[in-house]
């Protein structure tokens, strides 16, 4: 046989050989091809399998509550990253070391856990890997028997063709039962440590990886708080293994010889019940799963500081019928809620204490008339040491009370505050146009208001209804000068720079009157001037609710004492009731925080001091005995020269007001105050006595003062002033005028806005903004008056 024939039966089986590879190369690119597919294949994550809890924090990342997710179980997921990497590799260690390498069944492990359980009859073990544990979880199989495990072992094939390694060990770990109703390390951490699962440290992360094989009973702790011997003996063993693989850990044996407490599931915070339903009852309401972490803006010192000082004062009052309070503390630097109780115990269902006070409407009583005194600030109709009449006083069909029955006569606007006055309150909002009252309380976000003909004028003595929560913001838009931002309760809201409401001018005056709002215990304690604390009270008709609101340091906190069912109670008066827990507040939190400071104030630009007379709080004339001095806007708040007090010539011989010429008449002069008709009765029924105006009707102008009035000599009657375009703004016109010489101060206007004063012989200089027709005053301190018109006119 020739060479050739002997190879060729040689190459027919080398073709075969190669066929046969070729085939088996095919089959495995279709079988990698068929497991690429597999995974690439789009499938739902993981986590979406199992619900999620909700964990709500304080703004220092302290736990207030940890929601049941809507199985009924706690659960939070925690990426595989935020993982305590002791827990993860002691999981690892104990659970499934060859976890990395097997396809998701071990072999070696079911084998060895059939012939322990069917062949020795031990105590039974599954030989579970990681991944079969987390298919028995998530399909919620029963692998007792042959036919469970073997349907185990398919579903965690599947969970490793579909996933991969890093995704089912992460699934696992926040799917691993740890007690109860307590799975996943995230938490388990949080619940029996107190802490997230990256914080845990070395024997806490050694005890959770030890638990799921046994929770029921390695959990079962014989001491409230610290874990059972069970539980340290598997933990202990576990560590003896770890020391194997990373040796430098051996310095943390001693602690694993001291007792580890274990926080009991009981004791799970429950914080700020009534701050944090709001936030929880919000996202429902809009539909917004979030995530399973909320960061709010709370302070849970604050917020214990509060519950705290409500809980003592219930406790003190409780004879005057004073069972239940809310209050509210906010942050006026980012409007952050830093404390936020809703009523004085949570749990007291006699008093409905799982309502929310700071969120429900009410009557506010007083608390809204700072607001009516700064849009009359804003709209000229009066300035802090305005006169204002309280007297009896219909506005129309409405005749309002003060609430003590009685009438002061003359006050100013800031004492009429201050004193919680109703008629003036009143008249100022009968004197507002655009806005009125009602449409700023709409405009500042009070909502489920009537019609504003509903309310008429009542709505200034609190005819109307808002929530704490809204005035809480009214007063930190007071605060933060005129800008009304919004509420923040969740640290993730944004911080607009807000809508102006009033001017910063008008802010501040207000702020300056509630300032001088003396505390009620004043006379023992006094008021630090370090701090000082802008409030005011407020109680409803029918002393259904005790209010106090004001601001301190960088707080805005608003107080309400009441009962939730409406029901009527004559101690519930805010000044008695509530500012007592206002100041109790405002004391715990001086005396906790140390640090606590005024922000900086400063004064408007455009905001100005004058000097007034008191007793009528406009400009002083030369006869005012007393004179203070006001804030006032200039061009914008009403200014005129006082005529209360006047000279009064009497015939040194009757002791009438003397008969004009007075020529060769002995006679002296006087001063009286000249008060109308309403405000003597006034003095009169307060016992106030006032020197009536002497009168002679023996002749007409008796006793009137002689003196000529003052005469404008700049500008020029008649002139027009030119003024250059490009120095608009820089240009000044000088004002002068003649006088009497019993005259000392001149008083300058331009079309009613109060520019200044001078000395007789003296020029003020005005720099105009804008060409125009205007009208110059000038009135001497006696009241007499001059005016001409003045037109401008731009040249280039």
């Amino acid at each position: 046989m020739n060479l050739q024939a002997r190879l060729k039966p040689l190459g027919h089986t080398l073709a075969r050989w190669l066929h046969r590879w070729q085939n088996g190369l095919v089959g495995l690119a279709l079988l990698a091809a068929v497991l690429l597919g597999c995974r690439l294949w789009p499938h739902p994550p993981l986590k979406a399998w199992l619900p999620s809890s909700t964990a709500v924090y304080d703004d220092r990342g302290r736990l207030l509550r940890l929601t049941l997710a809507s199985d009924g179980r706690y659960r939070l997921w925690v990426p595989l990253k935020d993982v305590a990497p002791p827990l993860v590799g002691g999981v690892l260690l104990h659970e499934d070391r060859w976890y990395r390498w097997h396809p998701g069944v071990n072999p070696y492990g079911l084998l060895r856990g059939a012939w322990v359980t069917y062949v020795r009859h031990g105590h039974p073990q599954g030989g579970s890997t990681v991944s079969m544990q987390l298919a028995r979880l998530l399909w919620r199989l029963d692998t007792r028997t042959p036919l469970g495990k073997l349907r185990q072992i398919a579903r965690a094939l599947q969970l490793e063709l579909c996933y991969s390694k890093d995704a089912i060990l992460e699934a696992y770990l926040n799917a691993a039962p740890y007690g109860g109703n307590v799975e996943g390390v995230a938490a388990a951490s949080l619940a029996y440590f107190g802490k997230p699962a990256a914080a845990l440290t070395l024997p806490e992360a050694l005890t959770l990886a030890v638990v799921p094989q046994d929770p029921s009973r390695r959990l079962r702790a014989p001491r409230q708080g610290v874990i059972n011997p069970p539980l340290a003996e598997a933990r202990n063993r576990l560590y003896a293994r770890w020391l194997r693989r990373h040796p430098r850990d051996a310095a943390w044996a001693p602690l694993f010889r001291l007792p580890l407490a274990l926080r009991p599931l009981s004791q799970l915070p429950f914080e700020a019940p009534h701050a944090v339903e709001q936030v929880l009852a919000a996202r429902r309401l809009a539909g917004d799963d979030g995530g399973a972490r909320i960061d709010t803006t709370l302070d849970l010192d604050l917020q214990h500081s509060l519950e705290r000082q409500l809980r003592q004062y219930v406790r003190r009052n409780d004879a005057r019928g004073i069972r239940n309070a809310a209050a509210l503390l906010i942050d006026v630097r980012d409007m952050g809620v830093k404390a936020l109780v809703g009523s004085a115990d949570y749990f007291d269902a006699e008093i409905q204490g799982q309502v929310n006070g700071t969120a429900a409407k009410r009557s506010p009583g007083s608390t809204l008339k700072p607001f009516i005194y700064a849009l009359g600030f804003d709209q000229g109709v009066l300035h802090p040491q305005t006169v204002l009449r309280d007297v009896p006083t219909a506005f129309g069909p409405y005749q309002p009370e003060n609430f003590d029955g009685h009438f002061l006569g003359p006050v100013t606007a800031t004492e009429a505050l201050i004193r919680s006055r109703n008629i003036p309150a009143v008249w100022v909002a009968s004197q507002l146009a655009q806005p009125s009252f009602y449409q700023f309380l709409r405009d500042a976000g009070v909502g489920r208001l009537a019609s504003e003909r509903h309310y008429g004028l009542a709505l200034v003595l609190g005819g109307g209804e808002v929530t704490m929560q809204e005035l809480g913001g009214l007063y930190a838009m007071l605060a933060n000068r005129g800008a009304l931002k919004p509420l923040r309760l969740l640290a993730a809201d944004p911080q607009p720079p807000g809508t102006r409401l009033l001017s910063e001018e008008a802010s501040f005056m207000v702020m300056d009157m509630l300032r001088q709002n003396p505390r009620p215990d004043a006379p023992v304690l006094g008021q630090p001037a370090r701090l000082p604390v802008y409030w005011k009270t407020g109680t409803s008709w029918g002393f259904r609710d005790a209010w106090t609101a004001g601001a301190f340091g960088p707080y805005v906190l608003v107080v309400w004492v009441g009962n939730f069912d409406g029901s009527g109670n004559p101690a519930f008066v805010g000044v008695d009731a509530a500012a007592p827990l206002f100041f109790a507040i405002v004391d715990a939190l001086r005396a906790e925080h140390a640090d606590l400071a005024e922000p900086v104030r400063r004064m408007p630009p455009n905001l100005k001091r004058v000097q007034v007379c008191l007793a009528s709080g406009e400009l002083p004339d030369q006869w005012c005995p007393q004179k203070g001095w006001t804030w006032f806007i200039p061009g914008k708040s009403p200014i005129r020269v006082s005529n209360v007090h006047r000279p009064v010539v009497i015939d040194d011989a009757t002791g009438l007001p003397a008969c004009p010429p007075y020529e060769g008449r002995r006679t002296h002069v006087e001063v009286y105050e000249f008060w109308s008709s309403d405000l003597q009765r006034v003095f009169a029924q307060a016992g106030i006595p006032r020197r009536q105006p002497p009168s002679n009707p023996a002749c007409a102008g008796a006793g009137r003062s002689d003196g000529d009035p003052p005469r404008i000599t700049s500008p020029l009657r008649g002139s027009t002033y030119a003024m250059r375009l490009k120095q608009l703004g820089q240009e000044r016109i000088a004002f002068s005028a003649t006088s009497d010489a019993d005259a000392h101060t001149l008083y300058w206007f331009v079309d009613d806005a109060y520019l200044g004063s001078s000395a007789p012989g003296q020029a003020l200089f005005w720099q105009p903004q804008t060409a125009g027709s205007y009208t110059v005053r000038v009135v001497d301190d006696h009241g007499r008056s001059d005016q001409r018109p003045l037109s401008l006119t731009l040249v280039d």
